[in-house]
């Protein structure tokens, strides 16, 4: 069965306020018959590498022909420039700020292109509203964009490591996904915030309370606690190092 176009947001937006509405009503203006998946509404706020990673995580399960519009976007009327980037058959459309990091060092045929401005309404706060989603509307039904090429060597996040020693996200039970694959071996160790935990197959595994970590449905380690909160009993945030042991 063919699949309506459709378009992945992935933003920092969070699902209060008319926002993700306004992304999607922009959107739907030019192509009415799309759909759009929210792949992710809680992306690490103002911080496009923690983001990007965890970008990179979700993208397999994307198909391959995804369009992504990613707002991540705390450069939004500065000098960042806006991209629509190309990598293996996927396309992509948001800020020039890193947020696309995995696919563009990951990818085997990648290029880019500066989108421009000209004929979008901008206002100074909210371009996934009056560029990045009108730019995936046309896209979907089947109009071209003006752009510029520009050198994929030039883009932010170039060059950037696959891996990130850190906490990139604190799920809804308070979980710390890390930008860390996990390893194969069978029990190395890892010190977040000041404690030492040991890696363990599932929740059930351990004692109710115990902070243990473990290779989540991504592949990453993750910081839990059986029927707890590992952000507040270990003092987990975005940004906490993660050091193995």
């Amino acid at each position: 069965m063919k699949r309506a176009p459709t378009a992945w947001f992935f933003t920092d937006f969070g699902t209060e306020g008319p926002y993700l509405a306004l992304m999607e009503s922009a959107l739907l203006a030019y192509c009415p018959g799309a759909r759009v998946v929210n792949l992710m509404a809680d992306a690490p706020a103002f911080a496009p590498q923690p983001a990007a990673r965890l970008f990179a995580a979700l993208l397999p399960w994307l198909p391959e022909d995804a369009l992504v519009v990613g707002v991540v976007d705390p450069g939004v009327g500065g000098r960042r420039r806006p991209l629509l980037l190309e990598v293996d058959g996927r396309r992509f459309i948001g800020p020039d700020n890193g947020l696309f990091a995995g696919p563009i060092n990951g990818g085997r045929e990648v290029r880019a292109w500066e989108i421009e401005t000209a004929g979008f309404r901008l206002s100074a706060s909210f371009h996934g509203r009056d560029l990045f989603a009108p730019a995936a509307g046309r896209l979907l039904a089947g109009e071209q964009l003006g752009v510029k090429e520009t050198a994929v060597e030039g883009l932010e996040g170039h060059g950037w490591p696959a891996e990130l020693a850190e906490v990139i996200y604190i799920d809804h039970y308070g979980n710390a996904m890390t930008g860390l694959d996990a390893p194969s071996e069978a029990a190395p160790h890892f010190r977040v915030g000041g404690h030492l935990v040991e890696r363990a197959g599932t929740f059930s595994e351990v004692p109710e309370g115990t902070p243990f970590w473990y290779a989540n449905s991504l592949g990453l380690v993750e910081i839990a606690v059986n029927r707890g909160r590992a952000d507040r009993l270990l003092g987990l945030e975005v940004g906490t190092p993660v050091i193995r042991a």
